[in-house]
This record gives structure tokens, C-alpha cells and sequence, in this order.
């Protein structure tokens, strides 16, 4: 496309490309963005290096003159957009980039793969909050996705409420805090499961978390308690009907006097069962498979699209609002704006897009767009306490059917006030 906007005269047009849902998955509510922090610091590095540039050229992908382009490509436009942590509905404008076409259409493919991908498991991770209350949740799903996946879903999980995680180098990047569990194979090993509680004991304190299905789970709490005593941390269940064996180990456990040890379940967790878990005695939840996939929704279906571009190459030129119209999947042209609307007692009402016009609102009416990039430069400040608290202050916002796991609407509707005749 470059090449031949290039050829055209078109490529250096002022063109404005939206990131955006059409919609939200299958009986979801609502989605919560992230991906944001990600996508600035990829922009940062984007750039075509000498074994790019050598790959293109081999292969004949692109002309001369578009590889001496590439070779000194730098983002020079602006970009807004909702920032990490925040509530999504359909149609909300989650990122804006304003540049010329050929230095903003190419960075299509970078910003949907971060954006798709950490916002599904942000708002997997959501759902599995929501339904876990005050217990926490533990991210351990690396070895369920490929390496870096794993360390965006860790980041990705710990914005939308998870307390830690058990990969290492998300910890590492990220200052996510660290926690995990012995796994059956470290029993395995020992020629008895004393020996192997002994011997994670001798290392972790009486503090750890002692996994106890292995074999048998009531010989296994006997042993736990009695060479760790009522100061034993945690024991972790991963196999059988959790709610029932819970409550079976919560009373063992009672009864030897191990009163205040917690229980941690395991075992392809997903929202449903951990609220199925709701009224168990279970203390934290480790999320893997289904947190990584997104809960049955890998991706978000985001779409980034031209909605308006300059009527010549003049960079004074008039914007013209441009809509792709094709069945089932038309755009709505022109630059957005977007606004969440509130009632008197502060709770959610819609996602207004303004098209062409900042929507209006009153006094406790909340934009949502911030400034992410200023003419190429970053300018966004953000951390992940300051997501993680977003993303809380956005579920407080919302109507109660927000809560619900079953089939639905999304909780707010999703209006549009236009400029345009």
C-alpha cells in the first residue's frame, strides 16, 4: 500500500486511523483495554534495521525508494487514546493516529496484535475478579502460550485485578508481584510425599504452599500438618471437585488445628467455576489455560481503519470523513471523540462517540481520550498501580447487570452524536 500511495501521490496525505471494536465478544458486558503501555514502547523501537531492510530487498517486497523510506521511518504524528485499564464498549475509538498514510497505515499489524491480544485477557481477567470477590487470583498460565504472549498476559491479567504471577520475567519487566507452587513432579521425585514436603519446607518455611493431591489428599494434609504444624501457609488442591474437596480439607485442616492455613485451588479455572466456587472454602484461585486464552475469546476483534484523510496532499487541506460500507462489517467515517455519560448517582449510562464533535456532556460527564503521542514523541505517562486502579473506579461505575456471567448486551449502549450533514 505504501509503495503504491507512493507512486500515486497519495502517501504523504494527513490520514486518521481509528483502533476499534464493532463489537464486544459473545455474551460479554463489556471489555477493558490494555495492550496500551505495550504498544508505546513497540512504537518506540519501530524500526526497519539493516536485516529488514536486507529481507525486503532480496525479495523484492518493495521498490528502492520505498526501502530508503524504511530505513529512516520514525513515527512523526499524534496518537490518542483510552487509556490501560479503562472500560470498552462497541464503537469506542480505543486509539487514534493522526499522520501521514504511509507512516500510520504501517503500524496497523503492530497495534492490533498488542491491543487484540492483552485486552481479551484483561477482560477474561475481569470477569474472573469480578467473580472471585476479595480472594485473589494468581496468573499462571505461561505454559500455555508462547513465551512473550505469556508475559503480556501476566501484565495484561495483573491490570484487570490479579494480585501476582508466576511467570518470572513479567515480575522482572514489570515489578508484577511473584508467587507460585511446587508441581506434582517435585513429589514424584521423593520416594515419599513426607520427603518431599520436608524437603520444600527445609527451603521455603513453614509459609509455602504444599500441593496435596498427588497421591491421597487427606493422607497428604495429615503429613503437611504435621511436619509444618498450624503455621503452615497454603495447601494447593488441582485435581477431583473442588467445592466438595474443599470443603473436605477446610475441615481436616480445622480439626488439626491448622485453622488459619489456606486452601488454593488449581485445575483450568475459568469465571464460571470460580464463581460456582463462590460459597466454598477456598481462599485464591491460580488461573491458567483459560485466562490466556482469553475465556474462549482469544482476541478482541478490533479492527484499525481509515475514517478521514486530507482532499489533497496540501497539508492545509480540508479532512474528509471516509467509511468503508461493506455487509456486516461498515465504519462510521470522521474523527471521534468519545465521552462516558453518568446519572445523578455516578453510574454509567452510555459511551458517547462524538463524530466530527466533541460530544456534550455535563458536570460529571468523563472523556475518555488522552494525548498518547505528541508529533512522534510519547507523552503519555501511566503505570500499572494507576491501571489497575482504573480499571477498578471503571467496574465501580457500572450498572449492576455488569456483574452477570450470563448471555447479554453490553451493559451501556453506545451512542453517536455526528457534525456531519
Amino acid at each position: 500500500m505504501v509503495e503504491a500511495a507512493m507512486a500515486s501521490g497519495t502517501a504523504s496525505r494527513r490520514s486518521i486511523f481509528e483502533l476499534f471494536p464493532r463489537r464486544l465478544p459473545s455474551g460479554r458486558r463489556y471489555g477493558v483495554v490494555a495492550g496500551v503501555g505495550r504498544a508505546m514502547q513497540l512504537l518506540r523501537d519501530f524500526r526497519f534495521g539493516d536485516e529488514e531492510l536486507a529481507f525486503l530487498r532480496d525479495h523484492q517486497v518493495v521498490s528502492p525508494a520505498v526501502l530508503d523510506w524504511l530505513a529512516d521511518y520514525r513515527f512523526s504524528g499524534d496518537i490518542w487514546g483510552y487509556p490501560e485499564g479503562e472500560i470498552y464498549f462497541p464503537g469506542s475509538p480505543l486509539m487514534i493516529v493522526e499522520g501521514s498514510f504511509a507512516e500510520a497505515c504501517i503500524l496497523e499489524t503492530a497495534m492490533l496484535s498488542v491491543y487484540n491480544y492483552d485486552a481479551a485477557v484483561a477482560s477474561a481477567a475481569s470477569r474472573m475478579t469480578l467473580m472471585a470477590g476479595d480472594r485473589p487470583c494468581i496468573e499462571m498460565g505461561a505454559r500455555r502460550a508462547n513465551e512473550e504472549a505469556a508475559v503480556a498476559a501476566a501484565r495484561a491479567a495483573y491490570i484487570a485485578g490479579f494480585v501476582s504471577t508466576s511467570n518470572l520475567e513479567a515480575g522482572r519487566r514489570f515489578g508484577i508481584p511473584t508467587a507460585g507452587t511446587a508441581a506434582h513432579s517435585f513429589t514424584l521425585l521423593h520416594d515419599s510425599e513426607r520427603e518431599a514436603f520436608e524437603a520444600q519446607l527445609t527451603v521455603q518455611g513453614k509459609g509455602t504452599i504444599l500441593l496435596v493431591d498427588t497421591y491421597s489428599i487427606e493422607e497428604a494434609v495429615r503429613t503437611a500438618v504435621d511436619l509444618a504444624g498450624p503455621e503452615l501457609g497454603a495447601v494447593r488442591i488441582d485435581s477431583g471437585d473442588l467445592a466438595i474437596t474443599a470443603r473436605d480439607v477446610r475441615d481436616q485442616l480445622d480439626a488439626l488445628g491448622a485453622t488459619r492455613t489456606r486452601i488454593i485451588v488449581t485445575s483450568d479455572l475459568d469465571e464460571w467455576q470460580i464463581g460456582a466456587l463462590s460459597a466454598a472454602p477456598v481462599d485464591g484461585y491460580g488461573v491458567g489455560t483459560n485466562l490466556v486464552i482469553g475465556s474462549g475469546h482469544p482476541t478482541c476483534g478490533f479492527v484499525y481503519k481509515l475514517v478521514a484523510r486530507a482532499a489533497s496532499s496540501d497539508p492545509d487541506a480540508e479532512l474528509v470523513p471516509v467509511a468503508k460500507l461493506s455487509a456486516n462489517k461498515a465504519t462510521v467515517g470522521g474523527r471521534k471523540y468519545a465521552m462516558r455519560r453518568y446519572d445523578n448517582d455516578g453510574i454509567a449510562e452510555a459511551e458517547v462517540i462524538g463524530v466530527g464533535v466533541q460530544p456534550q456532556g455535563d458536570q460529571n460527564d468523563r472523556p475518555l481520550l488522552h494525548r498518547l503521542v505528541a508529533e512522534g514523541e510519547i507523552v503519555w505517562q501511566d503505570d500499572l498501580a494507576a491501571a489497575r486502579e482504573r480499571h477498578r473506579a471503571g467496574l465501580a461505575e457500572l450498572p449492576r447487570a455488569a456483574r452477570k456471567m450470563s448471555q447479554g448486551d453490553p451493559v451501556i449502549p453506545t451512542l453517536y452524536e455526528s457534525d456531519y450533514a
